[in-house]
C-alpha cells in the first residue's frame, strides 16, 4: 500500500503516518521520497500503538472509528453483545503467561466459534513475544499477532479472570489478572473494539468492578453498564 492507502486503512491522517514512517516507528519501505506498507506488519503495528495510546488520543481514535463505522453500516456495535456471559471465566487457574494463553485459547474453543485453536494459540504466543498486550492496571487485551479473519466463525470476545495476578510483562511492573481475548473477523472492527476496551479500562471503574464481581453474569452486567454509561457521554452523531 502507498501512504494514502495505508493511512485510509488505519483511519489516520496521511501526514501523521508519514511522520511515523520518517521516524522509523512504523514498518515500511522507502523508495525515493515515497513510503510503502505491507498489510500484516502495518496491522500489527496499529494494534501495538492502540494499546499504548494515552487516554486523550484514545478518545480521538475511538470517536473517529465510531464515525467511520456508522458511515459504512449505519450503526455502532456493543461489546456486551459480542461478549456472552458463557464466554467469561471468573476463576482461571493460570499461573504463568503461557498458562493464560493456553487456558484462554481452550476457553475460546469451548464457545464453538473458533476454527483452529492451535493456530490461535501460536498467534497469541507470537504476539506476546513481540510486545506484551498487558496495558497496565492489571488488564491485558490478547489477540493474534497477525489478523486472520478465517480463524473464527464470527467476531466474539472472551474474558478470563485469574485467581491471582500473573506476571505478563506490563510496563507498570504489576501483575495482570483480567484478560480480554479479541477474536475478530474484521480488522477495522478489531481496532475499534481495542480502542473501546482500552477506554473502558482506563476511564471508568470497570476493572475494579470486574474484580469484585461474584460470577460471570455479574461481570457481564457490569461491563454492559460501563459501556452504556460511556456511550451515553459521547457526542451525538
Amino acid at each position: 500500500m502507498d501512504l494514502k492507502s495505508a493511512a485510509a486503512h488505519l483511519h489516520i491522517a496521511p501526514n501523521e503516518l508519514r511522520h511515523f514512517a520518517q521516524r522509523e516507528e512504523v514498518p515500511c519501505v522507502k523508495r525515493g521520497e515515497s513510503f510503502f506498507f505491507e498489510h500484516k506488519p502495518l496491522d500489527e503495528w496499529a494494534q501495538r500503538r492502540m494499546i499504548a495510546l494515552p487516554e486523550k488520543k484514545l478518545v480521538q481514535e475511538h470517536r473517529l472509528a465510531m464515525t467511520e463505522r456508522r458511515k459504512s453500516d449505519g450503526h455502532d456495535f456493543h461489546i456486551a453483545d459480542i461478549l456472552r456471559p458463557d464466554a467469561i471465566a471468573p476463576a482461571l487457574m493460570s499461573k504463568t503467561r503461557a498458562g493464560v494463553l493456553r487456558d484462554m485459547t481452550d476457553f475460546a474453543d469451548s464457545t464453538g466459534l473458533l476454527y483452529d485453536p492451535e493456530t490461535l494459540f501460536a498467534e497469541l504466543s507470537a504476539r506476546e513475544e513481540v510486545a506484551s498486550t498487558a496495558a497496565g492496571g492489571g488488564v491485558a487485551f490478547l489477540h493474534p499477532r497477525y489478523h486472520d479473519p478465517y480463524l473464527f466463525q464470527e467476531t466474539f470476545l472472551a474474558l478470563g479472570r485469574t485467581l491471582r495476578p500473573v506476571f505478563f510483562g506490563s510496563q507498570d511492573g504489576e501483575g495482570t489478572d483480567l484478560f480480554f481475548l479479541i477474536c475478530c473477523t474484521d480488522h477495522a472492527l478489531h481496532l475499534h473494539i481495542l480502542a473501546r476496551l482500552c477506554l473502558l479500562a482506563h476511564a471508568s471503574t470497570l476493572l475494579s468492578d470486574l474484580r469484585s464481581a461474584p460470577d460471570a453474569e455479574s461481570m457481564h452486567a457490569l461491563l454492559k453498564a460501563a459501556e452504556d454509561d460511556f456511550l451515553g457521554h459521547q457526542p451525538p452523531r
